[in-house]
C-alpha cells in the first residue's frame, strides 16, 4: 500500500500548463512503447545528422520536456519558477560524446561560468561535470587499469587533473559545491582516485567535492567504508550522491566479452538493498559525510525522509540533499520540496542536436523501467481528471 505522501497532484504539477500536462502525457505515451522509442531515436540522429529541419519539433516537445534550454540564460524562466515552490536547480551541460581538447575545455569554462552564475543564486545549490567531459574514456580507462600511458596520453591525464582541479578550486572559491557524475566501470577508478583527490584538497571543513556512487555496482559499500576510514585517517570530508546507475546492459556484456566478474547486483532487489543499505551507513556517519540522494524510487526517498524526521537533525539541512531530474517524478520532488526538505532538479542544457544522446538515454531508461513509465502516466491523468483537462 503506498503512502500517499507521493500522490498529490495538485502540489506535484502545480507548475505546469494545462499545455504542459497534455505534451507530458503524450510523451510518456510514446515512452511506454519500446518499439516506438527506438524508432524514434533512429529517426531523429539521421534527422539531425542530415540536417533535416526537426531542430523545432524535437525543442518543442521533448527538449522542453527534459531540459531547461540551449543557454544557462534560457533555463532562468525555469530556474526562478521552480523555486516558487522551493525547488532547486542544478544546470547540466549534457553534450555528450566529444572527443576533442578543445571540446573538453570548453565544458570546463562553461562549468566556471554556471558555478559563477550560481554563487549569487540561492536558487542553485550546486554545480555539476560529468567525467568524459572533461577527458577522453580512453585514457581514464588505462590510468583505471594502471596501464602505461604514452607522452601525449600523459599530458592528456595531466590537463584532465588540472581541469578538475580548476573548477574544485573555483567551486571551493565560491561555495558553490560541487557533483562529479560517475560513468562505466571501465573508467571509474581513475574518477574514484581524482575526486578522492580533490575531496582531501578542498573538503577539510566540510564537504564541497561529491563524487557518485553507482549502487546497482556490488563493490560501492565496501568502497565507501574504506573511503571513510581514509577520510578519518586524513581529515577530511566526503561528499557522496548516490544513484543506482545507467549503464547495467553495456556493463554486463563488456564483462561478458571480456571474461570479466560481472560488476552489477543480481537484481533488482539486491540492487535496492545496497542503495538503502549506503545511505543509512552515510547518514550514521553523517558528521564526516554530505548526502545527496539522487532517485526516482519512492521507497528509497521515503526512506531518507524518515531518516532525516527520526533524528534530532533539520529537514533543510545541507548536508541533505534529495534530487531527482527535470521532466521526471515531480511528484516525489515537489511534494518533498513543500513540506521543506532540501531537494532539487538536475536541469540539463546545451545545444539540442548536442543534448539528443542524453535526451534518447532518458528515454531508452524510462522504456526499460516500465513501473517508473506507468506511475509518471497514472499521475498525469489523475492530474487531468482534476483539472477536467480532455
Amino acid at each position: 500500500m503506498k503512502n500517499n505522501l507521493f500522490d498529490n497532484t495538485e502540489v506535484a504539477f502545480a507548475v505546469k500548463t494545462d499545455a504542459e500536462i497534455e505534451r507530458a502525457y503524450f510523451l510518456f505515451k510514446i515512452i511506454q512503447s519500446e518499439p516506438m522509442v527506438k524508432i524514434g531515436s533512429k529517426i531523429t540522429q539521421f534527422a539531425l545528422k542530415a540536417h533535416l529541419p526537426v531542430e523545432g519539433l524535437i525543442r518543442a516537445t521533448v527538449f522542453n520536456h527534459f531540459c531547461g534550454g540551449v543557454t544557462e540564460e534560457d533555463c532562468i524562466p525555469v530556474i526562478d519558477k521552480m523555486y516558487e515552490k522551493n525547488v532547486h536547480s542544478i544546470l547540466d551541460y549534457s553534450a555528450e560524446g566529444k572527443e576533442e581538447e578543445t571540446q573538453f575545455d570548453k565544458a570546463v569554462s562553461i562549468t566556471l561560468r554556471v558555478i559563477d552564475f550560481a554563487k549569487e543564486k540561492p536558487a542553485m545549490p550546486f554545480a555539476v561535470f560529468k567525467p568524459t567531459g572533461f577527458g577522453r574514456l580512453g585514457v581514464y580507462e588505462k590510468v583505471s587499469n594502471d596501464e602505461a600511458l604514452t607522452e601525449d596520453e600523459q599530458a592528456e591525464w595531466d590537463r584532465i587533473v588540472a581541469r578538475y582541479d580548476q573548477v574544485a578550486k573555483a567551486a571551493f572559491d565560491n561555495n558553490v559545491p560541487l557533483l562529479i557524475d560517475a560513468e562505466e566501470v571501465c573508467m571509474q577508478q581513475a574518477v574514484d582516485d581524482l575526486v578522492e583527490q580533490m575531496m582531501e584538497k578542498y573538503n577539510k571543513e566540510q564537504a564541497f567535492v561529491f563524487g557518485t556512487l553507482q549502487l546497482y555496482r556490488h563493490d560501492r559499500m565496501d568502497y565507501i567504508k574504506a573511503l571513510h576510514q581514509r577520510a578519518i585517517h586524513k581529515g577530511f570530508h566526503i561528499g557522496m550522491k548516490l544513484v543506482r546507475g545507467a549503464y547495467m546492459e553495456k556493463e554486463r556484456e563488456r564483462a561478458q566479452v571480456q571474461g570479466l566478474p560481472d560488476p552489477i547486483c543480481k537484481d533488482k532487489a539486491t540492487t535496492d538493498k545496497m542503495y538503502n543499505d549506503v545511505m543509512k551507513y552515510m547518514f550514521d556517519n553523517i558528521d564526516q559525510m554530505a548526502i545527496y540522494v539522487g532517485t526516482h524510487n519512492e521507497d528509497s526517498a521515503r526512506l531518507f525522509k524518515e531518516l532525516i524526521d527520526n533524528s534530532s537533525l533539520e529537514k533543510n539541512d545541507k548536508r541533505l540533499w534529495f534530487g531527482q531530474l527535470f521532466g521526471m517524478s515531480d511528484h516525489i520532488s515537489y511534494n518533498l520540496a513543500a513540506l521543506g526538505y532540501n531537494v532539487s532538479k538536475y536541469l540539463p542544457f546545451g545545444p539540442v542536436k548536442d543534448v539528443m544522446p542524453y535526451l534518447i538515454r532518458r528515454a531508452d531508461e524510462n522504456t526499460s523501467v516500465g513501473d517508473q513509465t506507468n506511475r509518471e502516466l497514472e499521475l498525469l491523468k489523475k492530474e487531468r481528471e482534476r483539472r477536467k483537462i480532455h
